[in-house]
């Protein structure tokens, strides 16, 4: 059984990767957690990888289904990587187990500072951002509602 503080390693190890899954930062943050699971081992890293493109498509066909099934599936998916986390930390001895988490918990630190984990209809940046409109147009981070672009309406006459 593993300490509580490797527990919630691991928790947040399998909620990174479902929340990484299919945004700009999933190629390099998959590539990062085979090699984590690798330690070492090209091969292994290689089966890792293919897990993770699993995971990353039954994630992505979550937008067909139901808001139920979708938060099952997440849940799901969240649970078996915070498994497979928790069974390598267990397996290791402990040496190996104080540097995979010492490693573990910079790789997650690493991809939270990259700010790429937000949920639907958010932004968030690791750096500058540059947002400009010109010529009656609109430029926006995120826009929650509609925009209208018509002119506003004449001023109503005095009533007199």
């Amino acid at each position: 059984m593993l300490p509580e503080a490797l527990t919630v390693l691991a928790t947040a190890g399998g909620t990174a990767v479902v929340q990484a899954a299919g945004t700009d930062a999933w190629e390099g943050f998959r590539r990062r957690v085979a090699v984590w699971f690798g330690r070492g081992d090209a091969e292994r890293a290689s089966g890792e990888l293919a897990r993770l493109d699993r995971t990353a498509a039954d994630l992505a066909g979550l937008d067909a289904a139901d808001g139920v099934s979708a938060e099952r599936i997440r849940i799901r998916q969240e649970a078996l990587w915070q498994a497979r986390f928790e069974s390598l930390l267990e397996g290791l001895a402990q040496a190996e187990r104080d540097r995979a988490a010492a490693e573990l918990q910079s790789l997650l630190d690493t991809h939270r500072a990259s700010g790429t984990a937000v949920g639907d209809g958010a932004l968030a940046v690791g750096g500058d951002l540059h947002v400009s409109a010109d010529n009656s147009s609109v430029a926006a981070g995120v826009i929650n509602g509609g925009v209208n672009l018509s002119p506003p309406p004449p001023p109503v006459p005095s009533q007199g």
